[in-house]
């Protein structure tokens, strides 16, 4: 046999070799690490009937590095914990206070204390905010009355009109000697270019981007985002919700793609934990830590909500979202109201959703009727079918489109807050959300949900059966992207 016979035969037996190994490493993995028993029947599949190509493929797109990334951002670092100032009562204390009729949500306390790092306190008053119209001057109003410390996170933060306001303002409190800083999420700051970033420069705001893309090393990080929304004033006064600083929120003035949204302003003691939040995702993007009273005062009770801070992420954080939604579908008994822009939910909550309309709990899921991301509502309407048929009831909200993001439940307990019905809220993003406990504010809710109930359309099993056959496939390629939208 001449040299080029036998350098043919060893790259054979080389290949051979690399390929056992390769698939037997990558059937190991999968079997260790799929929790799904479906996902690793049919990577087990692709490894072996595709010799090589499998298992590469297995390395490429079936290794979660995501969630192995991201729980390595903040090992080592110290979380920030201010200590609860206002209430002493303990949780149990707290949830006796409820109304006889809705006892049985101390359940739900329970669960959320289980999964959540704060406490429940009590002693708050939250006000809804409608649209840019009602929350842009009321933050703009917050910022001038500045004292001391102005703290604001986001995920979008455009340079248009709006944005230019809110940079001028923020500049102007820095020239009364306000501190301030502004944490705007990398991937969010890119929504309008030139970006905002240079004119907090020019105008001498600290500000920092969260989770730069660049260089190349960090390319993971473009799917962690950091999506809260949270802006302090004094230590005192907090704004959370789903909001972005975006000309488009402001339905007064007209603007081109208008939003509609909530957003909400907090008084009392669980306003430290919105600014504990921030501070904690401040020091890790920068490394200064936020400390004293100018961020971290004494805070009176303001009114008589029970509120607790929950925040979610793809890090430590893992999982307290759906965990909170579960718990909440699991202890209701007469409604569940949810209105959301984005409704892709994983199968146990539709399982959880079907369970609750099944023990004769009236769900309702509000829905725009037309997305600003066509392909994912193409993707939702793909699962509308699984919680029709076991008696949740659908509405589509007419244009403009709607950004909101609320839950009710049993007409008293509220999640209000940036997250969505989506695997990137619930696995990728860093959310923030506010659990409240009073039928006031529930009522208020709900009848903001009731008005937008009625302007909205029901959809029937019949309706999405009754798709044409492009559009079925469509919606079912759109599917195949779930994990991803």
């Amino acid at each position: 046999m001449d040299l080029w016979g036998q350098l043919a035969r060893a790259t054979h037996y080389l290949v051979v070799a690399l390929t056992v190994v390769l698939s037997a490493w990558a059937s190991v993995h999968a079997l260790a690490y799929k929790r799904d028993p479906r996902a690793a029947t049919l990577w087990l599949g692709a490894i072996w009937l595709l010799p090589l190509v499998g298992a590469v493929l297995y390395f490429l797109l079936g290794v979660n590095r995501i969630k192995r990334w991201a729980g390595t951002l903040r090992r080592g670092r110290d979380r920030f914990r201010c200590v609860p100032v206002s209430s002493t009562q303990s949780e149990n204390e707290l949830v006796a206070d409820l109304p006889e009729d809705s006892q049985h949500l101390a359940v739900l306390t329970r669960v959320v204390g289980t999964v959540a790092i704060r406490p429940l306190v009590g002693g708050n008053r939250v006000d809804p905010l409608i649209d840019g119209d009602q929350t842009f001057p009321a933050m703009l109003e917050a910022i001038a009355d500045a004292k001391r410390s102005i703290a604001v996170s986001t995920y979008i933060f455009d340079a248009d009109d709006v944005g230019r306001m809110f940079a001028k303002a923020l500049a102007a409190a820095v020239r009364r000697g306000v501190e301030v800083r502004v944490l705007v999420d990398a991937t969010g700051a890119r929504y309008s270019w030139p970006t905002i970033l240079g004119i907090l420069r020019r105008e001498g705001v600290r500000h920092a981007r969260f989770l730069p893309t660049f260089p190349l090393w960090r390319l993971l990080t473009m799917n962690l985002r950091n999506h809260r929304k949270i802006m302090v004033i004094d230590g005192r006064t907090g704004f959370t919700g789903g909001l972005n600083f975006r000309e488009g929120h402001w339905l007064g003035r007209y603007p081109r793609s208008p939003v509609r949204d909530l957003h909400f302003r907090l008084n009392g003691p669980v306003v430290a934990q919105l600014q504990e939040v921030f501070a904690d995702d401040w020091q890790f993007t920068t490394g200064e830590a936020l400390r004293g009273d100018a961020w971290f005062p004494v805070i009176q009770e303001a009114g008589d909500i029970l509120a607790r801070g929950l925040s979610a992420g793809p890090d430590e954080d893992f999982d307290r979202l759906r965990w909170t939604l579960l718990g909440a579908l699991s202890v209701a008994r007469s409604s569940v109201r949810i209105a959301t822009p984005y409704f892709l939910p994983e199968p146990s909550l539709i399982a959880a959703l079907n369970v609750a309309a099944m023990r004769g709990v009236q769900v309702d899921i509000l829905l725009p009727s037309k997305s600003n991301l066509p392909f994912v509502h193409s993707a939702s309407r793909a699962l509308w079918w699984q919680v029709l048929e076991h008696g949740c009831s659908i509405w589509l909200s007419p244009p403009p489109f709607d950004h909101s993001k609320l839950l009710l439940l049993d007409d008293v307990w509220s999640l209000v807050g940036s997250a969505n019905w989506d695997p990137r809220s619930l696995r990728l993003n860093f959310e923030f959300n506010v659990e409240c406990y009073d039928r006031d504010l529930a009522g208020q809710l709900g009848a903001i949900i009731h008005g937008k109930r009625a302007r909205a359309r029901e959809i029937s099993l019949a309706d999405v059966d009754g798709r044409p056959l492009w559009m079925r496939l469509r919606d079912g390629v759109c599917r195949l992207a779930l994990p991803y939208l």
